[in-house]
C-alpha cells in the first residue's frame, strides 16, 4: 500500500520516511490526546514486561471487569478488542449483513468492513448547509431489510452529535426493523455531558451494539484497545469467535487497567479540549474559514486552499477530507491540541494562506 492509498490521518512514519526521523513534526491529522500517553498506563505497560512470555489472556477477564464497573454493566456485557476498528471488523464478519445503512461523512471504516463481506451499504447524505446534522429524514432510511446501522456520536469528522430524542427514536426504528444499532461512542468522553448522550443505560437483549476505545481519551492509539458493550451475550459470542484468538496484548490489557483509575489525568484533558475548542475555532474563522461548530476534540472546517501539502513542508500533519463520501478536496479536520501547539498551527495557516 502506498501512503496515497492510505483512508486515515496520524501517519507520522510517512512523514519521517520523507523528511528524516528527525524532522519537527506536529501531528493534527489523529484525533488523540494532547497530553500523551496516560501516566499509569505507561507506568503498567512498562511494568508487565515480565509477563509478555507468555500468551494474553484471551477472554481480558481482569480488564472487561474493571470496565464493567466503570460502565455500570455487567461483566459479560463487555468484549475488548484490538482498537474500536477490530470490533466493527468483527461486527461485519459474524453478522455478514446483506444491507447496511450509514450516514456521509462518518468515518471510514464502516463501509470498508462492510464492503469486505459483500454487504450492500446505503449512504445517508448529511447536507453541507445544514452543518452535516443529522435530522429526522434518518428515521424513514431505517427499514425492513436493513439488517445492519451505523452511527457515530459524536460524528467523524464533523464532531456533531444527534439529539438524545431523536436517538432514542433511531434505536426504536432498529429495533422495529430487525436491525441491529451499532452506536460508535470512541469521542463521546470528549463531550460537555458524555453520561447525557450514551445509550448504554438502554441496552437490552437484542438490538444495540455500542463500541468504545481508550485510543483518544487515554493517548493509546499505539496499544490498540477498544470495547463493545452489548446485552446480547450471543452476539458478543459471535464477535469474540469472528476474530482473532488474542486480540489484546499483555501491554495493552496492563495500561488499560491503569487507564481506568486515571480520574485526574481525564480531567485534565477534558478541560483542556473544552478550553481550546472554541479558541481554536475562532482562530480558524479569522483566517476566513467556515467551521463546523464540534464537540469532541476536533473540528471540521473547510477552506478553498490546498493545505495539506504546504503544512507537510513546515512540519506540521492536517487531515484532508477529500476522500470522505459527501466532502471535497475544500474540507480539513484538525485536531485540537494545546494552545501552544494550536498557535502555532493558525501561524502557519496564515502564513499559507498568505
Amino acid at each position: 500500500m502506498s501512503e496515497n492509498t492510505l483512508t486515515h490521518g496520524g501517519d507520522w512514519a510517512g512523514f519521517a520516511a520523507r523528511y528524516g526521523a528527525e524532522a519537527p513534526l506536529l501531528d493534527f491529522s489523529a484525533n488523540v490526546s494532547p497530553l500523551g500517553l496516560a501516566p499509569a498506563a505507561a507506568r503498567a505497560m512498562a511494568e508487565c514486561a515480565g509477563l509478555c512470555d507468555r500468551y494474553p489472556d484471551p477472554l481480558c477477564r481482569q480488564l472487561s471487569a474493571a470496565i464493567a464497573g466503570a460502565e455500570g454493566t455487567p461483566p459479560e456485557w463487555v468484549l475488548c478488542g484490538n482498537g474500536a476498528a477490530d470490533l466493527i471488523w468483527r461486527a461485519a464478519l459474524a453478522l455478514r449483513p446483506a444491507r447496511a445503512l450509514v450516514t456521509a461523512p462518518t468515518f471510514a471504516e464502516y463501509e470498508c468492513a462492510l464492503a469486505a463481506v459483500g454487504c450492500r451499504t446505503e449512504r445517508f447524505s448529511l447536507r453541507q448547509e445544514e452543518d452535516f446534522r443529522l435530522g429526522e429524514g434518518f428515521l424513514e432510511a431505517i427499514r425492513p431489510g436493513v439488517d445492519l446501522v451505523f452511527l457515530c456520536e459524536p460524528n467523524n469528522p464533523t464532531g456533531l452529535t444527534t439529539p438524545r430524542p431523536l436517538l432514542e427514536r433511531i434505536l426504536a426504528r432498529c429495533r422495529a426493523a430487525g436491525a441491529l444499532l451499532v452506536v460508535d461512542e470512541c469521542f463521546g468522553g470528549f463531550l460537555d455531558r458524555p453520561e447525557a448522550h450514551t445509550l448504554k443505560g438502554l441496552l437490552a437483549p437484542g438490538g444495540l451494539l455500542i463500541l468504545k476505545a481508550f485510543t483518544k481519551l487515554y493517548g493509546m492509539a499505539g496499544l490498540r484497545l477498544g470495547y463493545a458493550l452489548c446485552a446480547d451475550s450471543a452476539l458478543l459470542d459471535r464477535l469474540r469467535q469472528a476474530g482473532q484468538p488474542w486480540p489484546v496484548s499483555t501491554p495493552a490489557q496492563a495500561a488499560g487497567l491503569a487507564a481506568l483509575g486515571e480520574r485526574d489525568y481525564v480531567a485534565a484533558v477534558r478541560a483542556l479540549i473544552g478550553r481550546q475548542r472554541p479558541w481554536l475555532a475562532r482562530g480558524l474563522r479569522r483566517l476566513g474559514c467556515r467551521v463546523v461548530p464540534g464537540e469532541a476534540n476536533y473540528l471540521l472546517f473547510h477552506c478553498p486552499a490546498e493545505l495539506c501539502g504546504p503544512l507537510r513542508e513546515r512540519g506540521i500533519l492536517l487531515r484532508g477530507c477529500g476522500n470522505y463520501p459527501g466532502l471535497d478536496d475544500g474540507w480539513y479536520r484538525t485536531a485540537v491540541r494545546t494552545e501552544e501547539e494550536n498557535s502555532r498551527l493558525l501561524a502557519a495557516l496564515e502564513e499559507v494562506l498568505g
